[in-house]
């Protein structure tokens, strides 16, 4: 009897941070978040980009929970050229669900596309080992990586003598 109270206190405690563990993972999001999402997703096909990353943010304000909104805003970072962004919205992605096979191959396309080739490798490696060779996100980052650095960035490292840092 005398350890009912502190044994109630640590389930408590236990059921509390493993549902802040799990939040985000494996459920569907606030029917208005998913919404946002759709019109989001539609913007980014139609090529625009703002009016997706309105549409993302808003989705994250009403389900701030909901992981996958970090990845498209994410890409409609990318499709702005803000590949830096793009990098931190991958992050905090990984840093909810550190196994999220598409962050960590939007992460490494990301880096190609800032120049961070050896960086977008070791996230090739971490792909490969968690998920194999015929992964889709696999296949897509080695796609990204054998087309290489974009043009852009190989003309400008060549015109100037520093390196392009990350």
């Amino acid at each position: 009897m005398r350890f009912a109270a502190p044994a109630a206190a640590l389930s408590l405690c236990l059921a509390m941070s493993a549902s802040v563990l799990t939040a985000g993972t494996g459920r569907t999001p606030d029917p208005r978040a998913a919404s946002l999402i759709a019109q989001g997703q539609a913007s980014l096909k139609a090529g625009e980009a703002q009016a997706a990353v309105d549409a993302f943010e808003a989705a994250l304000a009403v389900d701030p929970a909901h992981t996958p909104i970090l990845i498209d805003l994410a890409e409609a970072a990318r499709q702005q050229g803000l590949q830096g962004k793009a990098i931190r919205y991958y992050r905090e992605a990984l840093e909810r669900d550190p196994g999220n096979f598409a962050a960590i191959s939007g992460e490494g396309a990301a880096l190609v596309e800032k120049g961070a080739l050896e960086k977008a490798k070791r996230n090739l490696a971490k792909l490969q080992s968690l998920c194999g060779d015929s992964c889709p996100e696999t296949v897509a980052l080695e796609s990204t990586i054998a087309r290489g650095v974009p043009a852009r960035l190989a003309a400008e490292s060549k015109g100037s003598a520093a390196p392009v840092s990350n």
